[in-house]
């Protein structure tokens, strides 16, 4: 009987590879991650510029409710106590976010959240929500939806919120305090010395190979392993033989600015169409880093075509459909794990994807879920 030199072959550096690979090799296992990209870490990837930890691939904020996944990820980095409380720019106002009482009453100068129930309560959309627009008109009313929903769904989905179903907007948290804490999980913060350090300690011991596309060399790289995890793009994996999936995607622009601070904030949205881009990260405040100057990136919504980076799922029907068709067919293949957001179609929260990929290792060794 031939002996195979890994256990598990797991193609994708991001977070769930990386853990599935992390919690296999502790349990034994022989791992082999690859990745075609030149770099750890997917899209949680961050990069040292001017003493600042620039996350490459848009603001990444861990948070979480689930101590299991807090714990394994404090095995690897230590984190700061960041909140994420961004702020929000509309017709030349700045307002806060989430929507709390500091956001009512910037927008009505309402002071008690009797007086802003009663304004909202009168601005509500009250039939059955056909689209987005009724869906957020339903929840929180004429004023937020038009100064700070409307434009900013224009531009995220490329498309007019009445052409987009109503679902994509299931719920809209309204907040009767004043707390700009934009997370209500238990624990939230910024890994110190950046996301990539943390994959370096999550993936110590274990064998990583960069610039290797698996499906340029499917059948070499899959007969090295067991089984195979796989982390990408479901419908590419089967060579979109059912049609492809439709994704949004993201273009960055960075700047260095020859100034200490910007604009005060790790994270501004943009939320009507007076610029492009959706928002501005600088990415000092994250971690209080302490240089000259800064680092900035504004984010461009667009179509995801050719060699763009997947993002954003888009979930209508047919998408739906056309995804449950190869989740039969990642059923009937044999010695292949899907998991991660590209392979499940979903946006998840970074803590969501570790504790898949955690459940999803335990059922493999039939533990108890997490």
């Amino acid at each position: 009987m031939t002996t195979l030199p890994y256990d598990y072959l797991i193609v994708g550096c991001g977070l769930f590879g990386a853990t599935f690979a992390r919690l296999a090799t502790d349990a034994g296992k022989h791992c082999l991650v690859i990745d075609r990209r030149p770099h750890i870490g997917g899209n949680c990837y961050t990069e040292k510029q001017d003493g600042i930890n620039v996350h490459r691939y848009g603001a990444h904020i861990f948070h979480t409710s689930n101590k299991a996944v807090w714990s394994f990820v404090n095995r690897f980095a230590e984190f700061n106590n960041y909140i994420n409380s961004p702020k929000a720019i509309s017709g030349g106002k700045l307002y806060s976010l989430p929507f709390n009482m500091n956001t009512f009453y910037e927008l009505w100068q309402t002071r008690t959240p009797a007086e802003a129930r009663r304004t909202i309560e009168a601005q509500r959309f009250l039939g059955e929500p056909t689209n987005l627009e009724e869906q957020a008109l339903s929840l929180v009313g004429k004023d937020i939806y038009e100064t700070l929903i409307r434009d900013y769904t224009r531009k995220q989905w490329g498309k007019d919120p009445r052409e987009l179903p109503a679902f994509i907007i299931r719920r809209l948290p309204l907040r009767f305090t004043y707390d700009n804490n934009y997370f209500t999980d238990r624990y939230q913060g910024i890994p110190i010395g950046g996301y990539t350090a943390l994959f370096e300690a999550m993936l110590e011991g274990i064998e990583v190979r960069l610039n290797v596309d698996y499906l340029d060399d499917r059948p070499q790289l899959t007969s090295m392993a067991r089984k195979v995890v796989y982390t990408g793009c479901i419908d590419q994996y089967f060579h979109y033989e059912l049609g492809r999936l439709e994704y949004r995607s993201l273009d960055f622009e960075s700047s260095i600015e020859e100034l200490e601070n910007f604009q005060g904030n790790a994270v501004i949205n943009y939320c009507d169409t007076s610029e492009p881009f959706t928002r501005i990260i600088e990415h000092k405040h994250f971690e209080g880093a302490n240089s000259p100057v800064t680092v900035i990136t504004r984010e461009y919504p667009k179509a995801c075509s050719g060699d763009a980076i997947p993002y954003y799922p888009i979930n209508d029907p047919a998408n739906q459909s056309l995804y449950r068709r190869y989740q039969e067919l990642a059923h009937s293949t044999d010695n292949v794990i899907f998991g991660g957001r590209l392979s499940e179609y979903k946006y998840m929260d970074m803590h969501v994807v570790i504790e898949s990929a955690m459940n999803r290792f335990r059922s493999e060794t039939r533990q108890p879920s997490a």
